[in-house]
């Protein structure tokens, strides 16, 4: 039998199981995550944080002391980041005594992520660059329809479709041309202006699907948003279903503010290997 303390957290409604695993000792597998992310079977999240000391992680080549974020796509395919998911690992260092603030790095596959607790209670992290790519890719939904798509990497890939998105229907997996674009996936984000530096937008996530937010999601409209406008630097506010996040955008680097919730504590059987 498999007994495992866990945590659920979520920012602006991206919720997440949270699991310490100190010394990375728990024998975790791609199934394990799909059925804890599971919103019947399981705990349900949209993803898994999995916080263990950064000298387990072998492709992690800075200080070995800090504590990384493993984070898992529901379906239990890695990602590389996820914005909304720093935020509330961070909330589970500090309520956990693991970690003390305001202040808290956090290593990820993108690299070194700094986080700052506001007075607030809002998380402020360091998103690191953001590129936005050249030309465009072609993406259509279940609906029939159809976008010319901006590619942005914040350190994992996104496609920015400009239009009204609230109809549009994200029970199926959008389509992207060509392919090759994106050979590990994207997450694909459908926005609209709703005013000066301020945006709304819904996102389908690779290895999740439809989510009421996406941190770097966020950030890639941020990003493909001022590219289109010829906007300067600056903040603007970014509307999600889940809530709404701030987005700073400063020679070419990235700020995300926005809240981070525990909401519950627990402990959770596996099912048996």
């Amino acid at each position: 039998m498999r007994r495992w303390r866990f945590s659920k957290g979520h920012g602006t409604q991206n919720d997440f199981v949270v699991l310490l695993d100190r010394e990375n000792t728990l024998d975790m597998s791609d199934d394990d995550v799909r059925w804890l992310c599971d919103r019947r079977a399981g705990i349900g999240g949209d993803g898994l944080l999995r916080a263990v000391r950064a000298r387990h992680v072998p492709e992690w080549d800075g200080d070995p002391d800090l504590w990384f974020m493993d984070y898992r796509n529901a379906d239990g395919s890695l990602a590389q980041m996820c914005g909304n998911g720093v935020r509330v690992f961070v909330r589970y260092l500090l309520d956990e005594g693991l970690a003390t603030g305001p202040d808290v790095d956090v290593a990820t596959r993108a690299g070194l992520r700094p986080a700052s607790v506001l007075a607030d209670g809002r998380v402020r992290v360091a998103m690191g660059p953001v590129a936005v790519g050249d030309g465009a890719v072609h993406v259509s939904t279940a609906d029939g329809s159809e976008f010319e798509a901006t590619p942005v990497d914040v350190g994992n890939p996104h496609a920015v479709s400009f239009g009204p998105p609230r109809a549009l229907d994200l029970t199926r997996p959008p389509a992207w041309a060509p392919a090759t674009a994106f050979p590990e996936g994207v997450n694909l984000e459908f926005v609209e202006t709703v005013g000066a530096r301020h945006v709304a937008m819904r996102v389908y996530e690779r290895g999740v699907g439809e989510t009421r937010s996406c941190g770097t999601g966020t950030v890639a409209v941020v990003a493909a948003s001022q590219a289109r406008d010829g906007d300067g630097d600056g903040t603007w506010t970014v509307d999600v279903p889940g809530g709404q996040v701030e987005v700073e955008l400063a020679d070419g680097q990235a700020w995300l503010t926005g809240p981070a919730v525990l909401v519950a504590y627990g402990e959770v059987t596996l099912p048996n290997a």
